[in-house]
């Protein structure tokens, strides 16, 4: 990474300004602007459908912006001469599947990237992932592999995964979509040990209780637009937009 590509703390960790996205003729993002400042934690709420997901892929270029800017600790990453791969390295992400490999036991998925992409030894990387597993609750798993693990296990694998890669912030897609009831709790409460330590997120969820406690910030997406932001006891009680207001009625 060169000098220029450093990261900025005068900056916010994730900034999106007019951001369009298209999927052939249809329109998901219709000029989003949006925020996550460092040690932040945000959480995005909407209906299905609403552009919510595809604002997170798109901070990362998993998705690639139509148009707009999506600048991350300052770096412009829609510049065609970015090493992407470096500024991807400092943004951990979570999906509502856990995408574990299969094959491979739960050391060894949290080893692989660190060694080939942070190009670590294997001590290094083992002692990274069983501190990780521990964070996690989960240090007698290593020898395990996915099938034998739980849903709310192999999440809170997935998020270990991602703390090995020594990520500046977390991005969460529906984490805990997938689960059962019963094995929600657990994986929040991972989430909310990593508020508690300051790290930045960007939570997509329909966790209202979650976004109540631990958010920083509530964005309420509908239709490809921010409706309303505020702050999430606020935005929660007091809903000024009649979208937000209907929405909230259907899941309160």
């Amino acid at each position: 990474m060169t000098a220029e590509q450093l990261p900025r703390t005068d900056v916010p960790a994730i900034e999106v300004r007019g951001l369009h996205k298209y999927f052939g003729k249809v329109e998901v993002l219709k000029g989003i602007d949006f925020h996550v400042d460092a040690g932040q934690v945000v959480c995005v709420i909407g209906p299905s459908g609403s552009g919510k997901s595809t604002l997170l892929r798109c901070v990362n270029r998993l998705e690639e912006p139509t148009s707009g800017v999506v600048l991350v600790e300052g770096i412009d990453i829609c510049d065609p001469e970015v090493d992407l791969d470096a500024v991807r390295s400092r943004i951990g992400i979570v999906f509502q599947q856990f995408n574990l490999f299969p094959h491979l036991s739960v050391l060894k998925n949290l080893t692989l990237a660190q060694r080939t992409v942070r190009g670590r030894s294997r001590a290094e990387a083992v002692e990274v992932a069983r501190r990780n597993l521990e964070k996690v609750g989960l240090s007698e798993k290593e020898s395990a592999y996915p099938a034998h693990l739980s849903g709310g296990q192999q999440q809170r694998v997935a998020i270990a995964r991602a703390l090995s890669m020594d990520p500046d912030m977390m991005l969460f897609d529906e984490p805990t979509s997938a689960l059962d009831p019963e094995l929600v709790g657990d994986v929040l409460a991972v989430m909310k040990d990593l508020a508690s330590e300051g790290m930045t997120m960007m939570v997509v969820t329909h966790e209202m209780g979650f976004a109540r406690e631990v958010g920083d910030k509530l964005v309420f997406m509908d239709d490809g637009v921010v409706v309303e932001e505020g702050v999430p006891a606020d935005v929660l009680a007091n809903p000024q937009h009649e979208r937000t207001q209907a929405f909230l009625s259907k899941v309160l």
